[in-house]
C-alpha cells in the first residue's frame, strides 16, 4: 500500500504541474494577441496620420471606427447622406462600407 500512496501523490504533483503548466500557456497567449492587435491598431493609426492631410478619393471605403459623421469632417462633404441612397440608417455604418464623397469647395 506504501507504494499505492506515493505513486498517487506522485500523479497528483504531475497534475497540479500540468494545470500550471496550461495556466501558464493561456496567459502568454492572451498576451501575445493582445498585442498583436495593439501592432496593427498602431498600423492603422500611422496610416491616418500620413493621409490627414490628403484629400479624400470620390469612392471611399469605410474604416473601423469611422462615422459618418468623423468621415463628413475629414472628407469635407456635409452631404454624404443625400449622395449615397443606399444608407438607409446613418447610424448603421461599417468597415467595408463604399460611399461617395463630394468634397464641398469653398469659393475664394
Amino acid at each position: 500500500m506504501a507504494c499505492d500512496c506515493s505513486s498517487t501523490a506522485m500523479a497528483e504533483k504531475i497534475s497540479w504541474y500540468c494545470a500550471l503548466l496550461l495556466a501558464i500557456m493561456l496567459v502568454l497567449s492572451c498576451c501575445e494577441s493582445g498585442e498583436s492587435k495593439f501592432r496593427s491598431r498602431l498600423m492603422i493609426m500611422e496610416k491616418d496620420i500620413i493621409n490627414i492631410n490628403r484629400p479624400c478619393d470620390e469612392i471611399y471605403v469605410v474604416r473601423e471606427g469611422e462615422t459618418l459623421q468623423t468621415i463628413s469632417e475629414k472628407c469635407g462633404d456635409p452631404y454624404i447622406v443625400e449622395e449615397n441612397p443606399h444608407i438607409h440608417d446613418p447610424d448603421d455604418v461599417f468597415p467595408g462600407l463604399v460611399i461617395k464623397i463630394t468634397p464641398f469647395k469653398f469659393q475664394v
